[in-house]
């Protein structure tokens, strides 16, 4: 199958990774209302496994290959990220829970060259190292640091481990049936903490939130798993840290909330160590978790 053309692939991932936000901001909105972290992440999980199993390919004879220990430790990871992020921001901006979500790529580049074999490239590492100083100016660590910052934190860390899992399942599932197995086997993780915090059947603004969160979520990933599958890695890869812009544009014109001026540096110099992964791209190859979050 021939690759799009370069402009159309950026087109796609800045759809993709602004629906992926708007996910989140709709998750913001819910937690913010009153609605509990994990309902929101059992909803979008449960939701988007409905609508998505059968075009990803989930049939009645590869549901058992979903017992795989290994697909139900990588949906674990995803799961506590997801629940993770979600709890971050309920307090915190989400340009700032995103670019310390960005951490996640920096941690499946380190963990798949200690578990996975992976080769290390000195440029590279050299792009995740400014990327992770922009991460701290994001964070600022210190004994303010706010609760939310914690939680997103967590999150990067539970997805960097996602993507090397990934990463050590791919040659072994197609792509598509690894986003439906960590739907569903999500889903199901999730269903008592789901079910024990159901908002009121009749607060149709909380329900409409919940539908936009899990849709916008699911279109956004689904369109990165059709993305991937027609474009090398070296070049959507780097494409992700979009998300960063998009996570500021709407966190601004839904919240209000703008980084302060360390902050919006450290979102910058993120984006730029994704830029230079996208100068380096023709070089190297991307070592896993290069990818950005899928949420």
């Amino acid at each position: 199958m021939q690759s799009p053309a370069p402009l159309t692939v950026f087109a796609l991932v800045a759809v993709a990774t602004t629906a992926i936000v708007c996910g989140d901001t709709a998750g913001k909105l819910l937690t913010q209302a009153g609605v509990q972290p994990l309902f929101v992440a059992w909803s979008r999980f449960a939701l988007a496994a409905a609508v998505l199993a059968w075009p990803l390919g989930l049939r009645r004879a590869n549901l058992r290959s979903l017992l795989d220990w290994r697909l139900i430790l990588r949906a674990v990871l995803i799961v506590a990220s997801i629940a993770s992020i979600l709890s971050a921001l309920q307090t915190e901006p989400i340009a700032n829970v995103f670019g310390v979500f960005f951490i996640g790529p920096m941690v499946a580049y380190a963990l798949s060259a200690l578990l996975l074999g992976e080769r290390v490239s000195w440029l590279r590492t050299a792009m995740l190292v400014l990327g992770f100083a922009g991460v701290l100016m994001v964070v600022q660590p210190g004994a303010d640091m706010g609760r939310g910052m914690v939680f997103a934190l967590m999150a990067g860390l539970f997805y960097g481990a996602y993507l090397t899992a990934t990463r050590w399942l791919a040659p072994f599932h197609p792509s598509p049936f690894l986003l439906a197995s960590q739907l569903v086997i999500g889903a199901v993780l999730l269903l008592p903490a789901g079910l024990s915090a159901i908002p009121s059947a009749g607060d149709w603004q909380v329900w409409t939130l919940v539908i936009v969160s899990s849709l916008a979520s699911a279109f956004g990933n689904y369109l990165l798993v059709v993305v991937n599958r027609t474009t090398p890695a070296t070049v959507s890869a780097p494409l992700i840290y979009f998300q960063l812009i998009a996570a500021t544009v709407i966190g601004f014109l839904v919240f209000g909330d703008w980084p302060d001026p360390v902050a919006l540096l450290g979102l910058a110099v993120i984006f730029a160590s994704g830029l230079g992964g996208l100068v380096l791209a023709p070089r190297l190859k991307t070592p896993a978790g290069s990818a950005g979050p899928a949420t």
